[in-house]
């Protein structure tokens, strides 16, 4: 029961990193919108970047 409470999140703790992910992908959609050569460049970077998380999650050893 006491690892329980220990493990115990906030809100911000919980949402940090999925909010951090959707802003980022965000920003990629925009910056594929509004021009090209530079931004071009932004937007395959942030929209890889959930990709990349998605296959790490995924192939890495459950505990």
């Amino acid at each position: 029961m006491t690892n329980a409470r220990a493990r115990r999140q906030t809100l911000a703790q919980i949402f940090r990193w999925p909010l951090a992910i959707g802003v980022l992908s965000t920003v990629g959609l925009i910056s594929a919108l509004v021009g090209d050569g530079l931004w071009d460049a932004v937007s395959w970077l942030a929209l890889l970047l959930p990709i990349l998380l998605y296959g790490w999650f995924l192939l890495r050893p459950r505990r």
